[in-house]
């Protein structure tokens, strides 16, 4: 049953006394979050972004976690529009599985902004989006800067990127080989995907990477908490002074490695406010108004000469701190 029609059936239904009409609306002031995974700290700094905006506007608020799978996500919409929520913030599983969200969601009359990994197509009322390739180019720029410094501008590097099946994964990758081979820095020996985004799964994948090429000098993550585990294989193999790392996205434990040289440079996205705009566009949406298609927030490049000066906004826009 098409939404309006539900609601048409329902509003008739309330008004002969059959339903508590309070209670049967109450969803239609619900606004929910559909989140890869909740694992991860920056798509909790996302979900606390939504809500802040989503609660101070008067609505309910709930997220749902898709737990990195494709299936999961499309039960989680059809049970939110199921809901009769008002609108829904999506931050896809990978790029391809957000279409039949958003094609189910318009059929129901209920819209939807996307907040980062993007889409491969369906209708949607805006796309909040960090400028991933332009951060990505910033961190390899740095990162070429830092290992010519050291003298292994001819020595291999290696990637663990997110899913290429994410059309930030693919601008994040672009981005900082671009930024490498302009510098002249173009021997790469190793990609290997995230799946699970874990510290384990990256530790093994660096553990991989120093067998395969034991000259290695160089790693970039393309996420934060797996960076953790770049690093425990580093120290693991004896290999942490030698190997130089970069990361993308951010959470607290990263200040502290800035400022010691463990990360040489991080392209920290803002992901609290990426999710208050997500909210904002869907606000503006609900009210008739019309958002722009595609919103970017800026990526913060710290290292470890500019960590201090970023720290007081990182805390709010980057680690979500002291919101709850």
């Amino acid at each position: 049953m098409k939404r309006r029609a539900l609601l048409a059936a329902t509003a008739s239904a309330a008004a002969m006394g059959l339903l508590d009409v309070d209670k049967v609306f109450a969803a239609d002031k619900q606004i929910v979050y559909l989140t890869p995974g909740l694992d991860l700290p920056f798509w909790r700094a996302v979900a606390k972004g939504v809500g802040a905006h989503a609660k101070a506007a008067g609505y309910d608020y709930k997220v749902f976690d898709s737990h990195n799978s494709a299936q999961t996500q499309l039960q989680n919409a059809q049970d939110a529009i199921a809901r009769n929520v008002a609108g829904i913030v999506i931050s896809p599983t990978d790029s391809s599985t957000a279409p039949s969200v958003l094609a189910l969601a318009q059929r129901n009359g209920i819209p939807v902004v996307i907040c980062d990994i993007g889409t491969n197509g369906g209708d949607y009322v805006s796309f909040i989006k960090s400028d991933n390739y332009k951060g990505a180019y910033g961190v390899g720029a740095a990162f070429a800067k830092a290992l010519i410094a050291k003298g292994y501008q001819k020595d291999p590097f290696g990637l663990v990127t997110i899913s290429l099946a994410r059309k930030n994964g693919q601008d994040r990758t672009n981005g900082f080989r671009d930024a490498m081979k302009a510098a002249g820095l173009v021997d790469q020996a190793a990609l290997k995907q995230m799946a699970s985004y874990t510290t384990d799964e990256t530790y093994k994948f660096v553990q991989d990477m120093l067998t395969a090429s034991p000259n290695l000098h160089g790693i970039f993550v393309e996420t934060d908490q797996p960076t953790l585990g770049a690093i425990q294989a580093l120290k693991a193999a004896n290999r942490q002074n030698d190997v130089l790392v970069a990361s993308f996205d951010g959470i607290p434990e990263f200040i502290d490695l800035l400022k010691s040289g463990q990360i040489v440079v991080a392209g920290m996205q803002q992901p609290y406010l990426m999710g208050n705009q997500a909210a904002d566009a869907l606000l503006s949406a609900l009210k008739g108004g019309k958002p722009a298609k595609e919103i970017l927030v800026p990526i913060m490049i710290a290292t470890h000469e500019n960590i201090d000066s970023l720290v007081p906004v990182a805390n709010k826009t980057v680690f979500a701190l002291g919101d709850g």
